[in-house]
């Protein structure tokens, strides 16, 4: 099975308030709504829900059931079988599960979901003894993530992935960290879906904190630049990296509710053009700024470039965010129209 909105060679297998936001906002409402579930409960039945089972054993989950890293684990499994499922519910096509994992001494695992050929969601759970680069200390970091490179044109490509590090230090103390962001990288600028996009950002920020919106949208900004060629790679989003404080619940929270806009900042957008018509030209545009989406990660990506110089990594998961197809021209010469 594939999602026919997305079927496509050019999908990678595998995130301004204004008035026009109106038409759109009731329903990103409607899903966020939807997507809120209670995360307390037996974790067993929760589990049930997943795409796939979590990579820690669901007794020792349950057993550590408040701790912040089981909690987290929980959460971005939600994401991951939240997302999958809304995009599933478009066309009804079913996401391939693709489970892997990286025994060894020292403890390394992962798993992984993703519809080759089409677009992915993405998850890694790793729990290792030691963490060589900070002094052999046992280490636990785990996120999801996603990119989505749609057939469509006019259905912009989505990029999400939240984050969690915790180091346990030779006293026992632990030191941890949370990171993570959406950004929305349209073909053609459309000021509704960005408008909505962004405000459903806004609201989940605001929640926690007035200055996490715009301090998180101008790191977004900055971080997604193509310095080499002078551009931005889309219309942004919100971005942050080693966020400690005010304290590790907050953070959590925090996350979470990020986490949980990933539906209804996009799902929207993906209904509102599923069914635009779209020409060769516009296609060919398409290529070309696939082309840039390729540059930035293969020269800019921090997410990229450690993974592929970390011994034993997967690299068609490091790489799950490139699309299939992607060019790169000489000279590219545009109506001014346009």
């Amino acid at each position: 099975m594939h999602l026919g909105m997305f079927s496509s060679t050019s999908l990678t297998h595998c995130f301004w308030i204004t008035l026009c936001i109106c038409s759109l906002l009731p329903i990103a409402q409607n899903i966020f709504r939807g997507c809120v579930q209670d995360e307390e409960g037996n974790v067993a039945e929760r589990c049930k829900k997943f795409m796939s089972p979590p990579i820690t054993p669901m007794e020792v989950l349950e057993k550590r059931k408040e701790e912040i890293s089981s909690r987290m684990e929980m959460l971005i499994m939600q994401t991951q079988a939240e997302f999958c499922r809304a995009l599933e519910e478009v066309d009804g096509g079913k996401f391939k599960v693709d489970r892997w994992s990286r025994p060894g001494p020292s403890g390394l695992g992962g798993a992984a979901e993703v519809l080759r050929d089409s677009g992915g969601v993405h998850h890694s759970v790793t729990v290792s003894l030691y963490l060589c680069v900070a002094g052999k200390l046992p280490f636990i970091a785990m996120g999801v993530s996603s990119v989505i490179h749609p057939k469509n044109p006019h259905i912009p490509t989505v990029h999400f992935n939240y984050r969690y590090f915790e180091i346990e230090e030779e006293d026992g103390s632990k030191q941890w960290w949370f990171g993570g962001g959406t950004d929305l990288t349209p073909v053609y600028i459309d000021k509704e879906d960005g408008a909505l996009f962004h405000n459903v950002l806004r609201e989940a920020c605001d929640k926690h904190h007035p200055k996490y919106y715009p301090d998180f949208k101008k790191w977004c900004d900055r971080y997604f630049y193509i310095r080499h060629r002078g551009e931005t790679r889309g219309i942004g989003g919100i971005f942050f990296d080693d966020l400690d404080s005010p304290s590790q619940e907050e953070v959590f929270k925090f996350v979470k509710s990020c986490a949980k806009t990933v539906v209804p900042c996009y799902l929207p957008i993906v209904h509102k053009h599923l069914k635009d018509s779209f020409t060769q030209e516009e296609k060919d545009w398409q290529q070309v700024r696939r082309g840039r989406y390729v540059e930035f990660n293969l020269v800019y990506d921090r997410g990229v470039k450690f993974g592929l110089a970390t011994p034993g990594s997967r690299i068609e998961s490091i790489l799950m965010s490139l699309p299939l197809t992607a060019r790169s021209v000489c000279v590219c010469i545009l109506p001014l129209s346009t």
